[in-house]
């Protein structure tokens, strides 16, 4: 089957829903393997707020991203690619633990504040981390962590040999300062320095653990910042001095970081394409370690864009439960299984990876913690028909459940409204169908219900 990885080919400038005609893509096929590879490597790459359009082989326009349109292009670009949530923390613990956010405790901070939350991700709770390594593979975390602060929970904590970056959520990509004043820049446990600009530093730690892993098998996490605020590209040193400084001082703590008061378009730009080379001097790495084709890598993002963010068409954006906020460019290539140069319009979401990366590598789920994803192996691998359930989301003012094309929407503000849409005709959102599909919408609305029912309470007040 190596003969698959030559099939891809280069998806720069495709449109948001149909690549065009000089990429050639066709929709997914299963290559129907009569004998399925087993414990791959394993590469996860997450971006930070990163939107929908914002990469050539979805449709932007101005920015440049050659290594993930390759990666594109030698396998499979999902256009229905979902996160678990529309902020940070919840995706995250979704994806470590393969199930709804809300499960836990942490799940409901949209997201985790800061150290005084006091809540995390629950050493005891069994992780995608934890449950490989118990398989026999060394695991490793680079970059945003998010999911809890020491002393109480971590990365090595729950399952990761390896880890270094940063514990709460945006730090400054110089200096590392975070919103409250603080360094946060961690080497296991133990707080650490670096200057350097932070996509390029974890690119380099995850480049160098694929060569002193040649063997495998691995799992590597591999969490940018980017494109998080604060609006720095690798040429704005002086930006980031500007804002330590004023941090430091204790101006508008917490407010600083946000950086309300600067970035542009072309920062922006600056800082995808800096994750874009990051995730090639990756991929090369994994190319020189000769095992290129027994890995499989998934890009996604873990959440919807914000601020300079290109969405089109989609509305809304991180933060609410609108596709922008939620649909997010979606990814995979394992060139032992399957072939290149295929887009998928099946709707998967966080938790689905975690189900899949722990089928490809033939592990089991703990039961006592059943997942609430699905795994798309039989889909990639077999030719069977994809997962056929809803798709949940909740926050503590809205909730959504996709079945099928049609999208319930519940927005909590004054009243309650439930609103319907055909997301596949209708990405943008604009033609509310409740009022003519009241049966489906009391139908969704009840599903809606049973699966929340089953989740943590947000607190009150």
């Amino acid at each position: 089957m190596r003969g698959l990885s030559r099939r891809g080919v280069l998806a720069a400038g495709a449109a948001a829903f149909a690549a065009p005609a000089a990429v050639r893509e066709r929709p997914f096929r299963a290559a129907r393997l009569t004998e399925r590879p087993s414990r791959p490597n394993i590469l996860f790459i997450f971006a930070d707020d990163l939107g929908w359009a914002d990469l050539g082989c979805y449709g932007a326009p101005e920015i440049r991203t050659p290594h993930l349109d390759a990666l594109a292009g030698q396998g499979v670009r999902f256009t229905h690619g979902y996160a678990a949530s529309a902020v940070c923390s919840p995706t995250r613990l979704a994806l470590y633990t393969g199930r709804h956010p809300g499960r836990l405790e942490a799940g409901l901070l949209e997201p985790i504040p800061g150290p005084g939350a006091g809540v995390g991700l629950p050493v005891d709770h069994p992780t995608l981390a934890s449950l490989l390594k118990q398989a026999g593979y060394a695991t490793a975390m680079f970059g945003k962590w998010h999911c809890g602060f020491l002393p109480d929970y971590g990365p090595v904590k729950s399952g990761w040999d390896t880890f270094f970056g940063n514990m709460g959520g945006a730090v400054d990509y110089f200096s590392k300062i975070s919103g409250n004043g603080e360094t946060d820049l961690y080497e296991g446990e133990v707080p650490a320095e670096s200057l350097e600009y932070y996509t390029r530093t974890v690119s380099d730690r995850a480049a160098a653990f694929i060569r002193d892993h040649s063997e495998g098998p691995w799992l590597l996490n591999l969490n940018y910042t980017a494109p998080h605020w604060p609006w720095e590209g690798p040429g704005d040193r002086a930006v980031s001095d500007d804002l330590t400084r004023r941090i430091t001082e204790g101006q508008e703590q917490g407010q600083i970081l946000a950086h309300n008061d600067g970035g542009s378009l072309g920062t922006y730009r600056t800082m995808v394409e800096a994750m874009d080379a990051g995730i090639g001097q990756v991929l090369r790495a994994l190319a020189d370690s000769g095992r290129q084709d027994d890995t499989l890598v998934v890009f996604s993002s873990d959440n919807g864009g914000e601020r300079w963010s290109y969405l089109w068409p989609l509305t809304g954006s991180k933060g609410q439960l609108n596709e922008g906020g939620i649909r997010v460019p979606t990814i995979v290539r394992w060139p032992a299984a399957i072939g290149g140069g295929q887009v998928s319009d099946v709707p998967v979401v966080t938790q689905d990876w975690t189900a899949t990366l722990l089928d490809a590598a033939g592990v089991e789920p703990d039961a006592r913690y059943p997942l609430d994803g699905h795994s798309l192996i039989p889909y990639l691998l077999d030719g069977a028909q994809p997962p056929q359930r809803d798709l949940f989301w909740r926050m503590r003012r809205a909730g959504a459940l996709r079945r099928g094309r049609w999208k319930y929407l519940r927005v909590q503000d004054q009243q309650t409204r439930h609103l319907l849409y055909d997301v596949t005709a209708d990405p943008r959102e604009r033609a509310n169908r409740a009022a003519h599909e009241e049966d489906l919408v009391a139908q969704l609305s009840a599903a809606w219900d049973a699966i929340d029912a089953e989740l943590e309470d947000y607190p009150t007040g």
